[in-house]
């Protein structure tokens, strides 16, 4: 059996310190195989954000891939969201869209977040041919048999939550992955966990969303993802503060 938690949109900066206490114990305590954090690390992406947040995932003590949010992209200056906007991610540098094997699980990173994009809200999705051809090599690497699971932050398709993230070409994405075999596509973004399944040319993949550990909370409190994979077969539970846990 692997487990592997799931967790995003933390938002050093505006991130809810019990929240985030809590799960670093669930982490100490449990020991999952592995973290999968699917961006929205900072709240505007300042060096200090970036340095709470790299202090708190290398605190965790286990193997973690990171994927970048909207928000780790620099806001207010222009110059350094165009010219360098990963810079402040340099202490996480070996965490950074990281592919992941462990135990017949692959997990494959796609880049969805974009410097610039032309429509007004810049903060939606969006997936280049260049990010998809890498996330779709990785996949067609994976050996015959494991699992895979692509990660990134904007949901491919909407998930039913009460907010969206309009990914540009995500359906063809998350079409052509589909037929290169995955089988899950795990992201963040809209705050509220779901785990739904999505039917392509005869194919399911599961769509599977996690919460949030900051203060910007939607529908539900904070919480994190915890996902089993026992053979073949995967199961999701969101784990909410003070709340328990409620199989998705």
């Amino acid at each position: 059996m692997t487990r592997l938690f799931h967790v995003s949109d933390v938002h050093f900066g505006c991130e809810d310190h019990a929240a985030i206490d809590w799960f670093g114990a669930c982490v100490q305590e449990e020991q999952p195989d592995a973290v999968i954090m699917t961006g929205d690390l900072t709240m505007h992406a300042r060096a200090r954000e970036f340095t709470a947040a790299a202090a708190w995932l290398q605190g965790l003590g286990r193997p973690v891939t990171v994927e970048v949010g909207n928000h780790d992209l620099p806001w207010f200056n222009l110059w350094a969201r165009f010219v360098t906007p990963y810079k402040r991610y340099r202490a996480l540098e070996a965490m950074i869209e990281r592919p992941l094997d462990r135990r017949g699980v692959a997990v494959v990173p796609l880049k969805t977040t974009a410097r610039f994009q032309w429509r007004l809200n810049w903060a939606k999705g969006y997936v280049s041919d260049r990010a998809l051809q890498e996330a779709l090599a990785l996949v067609e690497a994976v050996p015959a048999g494991d699992l895979v699971f692509v990660a990134c932050h904007h949901p491919l398709v909407e998930g039913g939550t009460r907010m969206t993230s309009e990914t540009r070409r995500g359906p063809e994405a998350l079409a052509a992955l589909a037929r290169a075999g995955a089988h899950a596509v795990l992201t963040g973004h809209v705050h509220d966990p779901f785990d739904v399944e999505h039917h392509v040319e005869g194919r399911a993949v599961r769509l599977i969303g996690a919460g949030t550990l900051s203060e910007r909370v939607r529908a539900r409190p904070p919480s994190f993802n915890e996902i089993t994979v026992e053979g073949a077969s995967f199961s999701t539970e969101a784990r909410f503060m003070g709340e328990g846990s409620v199989a998705l």
